[in-house]
């Protein structure tokens, strides 16, 4: 395993800073028990005085699902850790659990779900519209792309590889549409979007600004339909999050351009305006393009962090689904912020140097990584390649500013 060996290299044993109380995002009592009520009702309650007890030598935290656990490991440094013997589990639930409620996610321009597991866990659920090998057409632009189900789970994935670890876990997952949607829906304006096709196939399209209309809708084979299922995050009346605006963001629109693009010197304000103008945040947002660059998303208007860590904590690269649209052309406008800024962490350069090597190449080890997703194969060969050849031309980016 070429992933396995990845793991193991001493560029990606760094060890984080320790982990004090004020760095957990949640401080939580090793006494509080989780557990489902027994009575039927299916209410998730918490006790600090155990009704029952645990069965010998196990902790209350090993009543927790594995949700809960990943919503209690998050702290500054990371999303999850390197070595995180809870990933495989989570993963499982994702594409697995029951699924006993799903709702239309508000907000966002186009069709998402919110699921619910037996266990309390949920997941964003996101609709494959387009199959693995159609790419994004020459004439669209950026905000009118599709969002691609298959872009969330390679992402995850990638994400991972680069060691940032900064988007939360996906897996691919088969749904049924009449069972796991339509038969359990309490919402009534999805409800009223279901239809069988002339094909005979269980169809919807919901309520959404972009492809929400019969001609848009999603169809199942009858009524089995591909989907990326991702961890939430931990509600926001919890764990509150910040959302910043990029500011290398596009202008999402048809003939303007935005300031970036225009001055070559961009980056120096961007240096001297909060919060980029001390800390790590300015190489946090250039890793986040590097990320953006290899699976060729122009869609990066904003970024998250969690409001109780301030400025010195990692971004959260939140929605994906505009990645891998295309294969046979680079964006290489994506790198502007690595251009302008001629910044980046070492410890990020040293590891793309390392994945650029033939015994950890970068398309090889993606590859290892989603052949162990439900829907595999989840890329097509040619976006595997791209990889590769993109990573190169970031490699080449970073010498030019060297050089200079």
């Amino acid at each position: 395993s070429k992933l396995a060996a990845l793991f193991e290299h001493p560029l990606y044993n760094i060890p984080i800073p320790e982990v004090t109380k004020k760095d957990k995002l949640f401080v939580v009592n090793p006494m509080e028990k989780f557990s489902l009520r027994s009575s039927g009702s299916d209410e998730w309650v918490s006790s600090s005085k155990a009704e029952t007890l645990l069965p010998t030598g196990k902790t209350a935290y090993d009543t927790y699902p594995a949700w809960l656990k990943f919503h209690v490991g998050i702290n500054r440094y990371e999303l999850y850790p390197r070595q995180d013997p809870l990933m495989p589990t989570l993963l499982q639930d994702l594409a697995t659990q029951r699924i006993v409620s799903s709702v239309q996610k508000s907000g966002g321009t186009q069709l998402k779900l919110i699921m619910t597991f037996p266990n309390y866990g949920q997941a964003l659920f996101k609709p494959m519209k387009q199959t693995r090998d159609q790419e994004t057409p020459i004439d669209f632009f950026y905000f009118s792309d599709f969002e691609r189900h298959n872009a969330e789970i390679a992402a995850f994935h990638l994400d991972r590889i680069l060691d940032f670890r900064r988007i939360p876990p996906v897996s691919g997952r088969l749904v049924n549409i009449t069972k796991e949607i339509r038969d359990i829906t309490t919402d009534k304006k999805l409800a009223k979007t279901f239809f069988i096709s002339p094909a005979g196939n269980v169809c919807f399209y919901g309520e959404c600004s972009y492809y929400c209309s019969t001609e848009h809708a999603l169809c199942g084979k009858p009524d089995r339909l591909e989907g990326s299922m991702a961890a939430l995050l931990p509600d926001k009346t919890l764990a509150k999050r910040r959302s910043w605006r990029s500011p290398w963001r596009r202008s999402y629109h048809k003939s303007k351009k935005a300031e970036w693009e225009l001055n070559p010197n961009y980056c120096a304000q961007v240096r001297e305006t909060p919060p980029y103008d001390r800390g790590h945040r300015l190489l946090d947002l250039i890793d986040m393009t590097v990320l953006d660059f290899l699976m060729g998303n122009m869609d990066r208007h904003h970024y998250e962090t969690f409001e109780k860590f301030g400025n010195d904590t990692f971004l959260l690269h939140l929605d994906n689904g505009r990645g891998f649209g295309t294969h046979s052309r680079d964006e290489l406008s994506i790198l502007a912020p690595l251009r302008q800024c001629c910044s980046i962490k070492k410890s990020t350069y040293l590891r793309l140097q390392l994945l650029a090597t033939q015994p950890y190449r970068l398309s090889d080890l993606l590859r290892e990584a989603l052949a162990a997703d439900p829907l595999a194969p989840v890329l097509a060969e040619p976006h595997l390649r791209a990889l590769d050849r993109r990573l190169g031309k970031v490699l080449a980016a970073v010498g030019r500013c060297l050089a200079r």
